[in-house]
Formats: C-alpha cells, sequence, structure tokens
C-alpha cells in the first residue's frame, strides 16, 4: 500500500505537462522485489548474530587507559591544561614509587592499600628440564583493593 500512495502522490505532484506515471511505475516493482529480499537477508542476519554474541561472551575487547587518557579526563572535569593534569599524575606516580621504596604503605580511600612485600627465597624448578633451582629472596608490590572497589566491580 506504501507503493500505490507514493504513486498516487508524484502523480498530483507533477506538472501537466510532465510524464510522472512512469517514475511511479519504476517505483512500485522496485518497492515490490525489494521486500522479499529483506525477508532473506533477515534469517542471515540472525546466524551471523548468534556467533557474535559468543565470541562477546568469551572474550570482549579489553581496553588500556593509559595515564594520558585519566590525565585528559581530569583535565576536562576540573578545568585543568592537560598537561597540568599529566604532570599532576605524574607527580602522584613519583611520590607513591618513592614512598614505596622506603617501605611504606599507601592507602588510597576508595582504591585500596599498595605495599612492598617480601618474599622468602625458595626452590622452584626449570620448566624446560625439571631441574630444582633455587630462587632468591626479593620484594613485591602487592595491592589490596578496598571494600568499595571490590563492590563497585
Amino acid at each position: 500500500m506504501p507503493a500505490a500512495k507514493t504513486a498516487t502522490t508524484s502523480k498530483k505532484a507533477a506538472a501537466p505537462g510532465k510524464q510522472a506515471a512512469p517514475v511511479a511505475k519504476k517505483v512500485a516493482p522496485v518497492a515490490k522485489k525489494a521486500a522479499p529480499v529483506a525477508k532473506k537477508a533477515a534469517p542471515v542476519a540472525k546466524k551471523a548474530a548468534a556467533p557474535a554474541k559468543k565470541a562477546a561472551a568469551k572474550a570482549a575487547p579489553q581496553v588500556t587507559i593509559t595515564l594520558k587518557h585519566i590525565a585528559a579526563a581530569l583535565a576536562e572535569a576540573h578545568d585543568l591544561s592537560k598537561k597540568q593534569a599529566e604532570g599532576i599524575l605524574g607527580a602522584v606516580v613519583a611520590l607513591t614509587t618513592r614512598h614505596l621504596k622506603q617501605g611504606d604503605k599507601i592507602r588510597l580511600t576508595g582504591l585500596g592499600i599498595l605495599q612492598v612485600r617480601n618474599r622468602a627465597a625458595r626452590m622452584g624448578r626449570n620448566p624446560a628440564t625439571g631441574e630444582a633451582m633455587p630462587i632468591k629472596a626479593s620484594k613485591k608490590i602487592a595491592f589490596r583493593p578496598a571494600k568499595e572497589l571490590k563492590e563497585a566491580i
């Protein structure tokens, strides 16, 4: 029915001396041919959508946010230049590093606690040969997430 309305509308809108009828006849058959094609395309789209959902559930692409991204967001939210925001974040990283080297514990409210933990010397195995080998004592940075962060995720 929409094709018929289009044909009558184009006849009324056309000037008396121009040929509007052949144009209307060409439009109506095209509309009839397009409808079956759309019906055939719909099942194909459903089949293609099913594997896409499975792939998204298995491995969603993980986005990496850098300090520059965070600095840009902070700059926009707090009316700072991007350079100032990057400088502030750089200073936070430098201060965090300095305090961790000193053995301090850093508590970031709402985020968690960063601290250095000592790992004792232990025996390990060479994965290639299976041979037992000693592993030296070392330090590691441990992060314990805050309750708010755990609940948010």
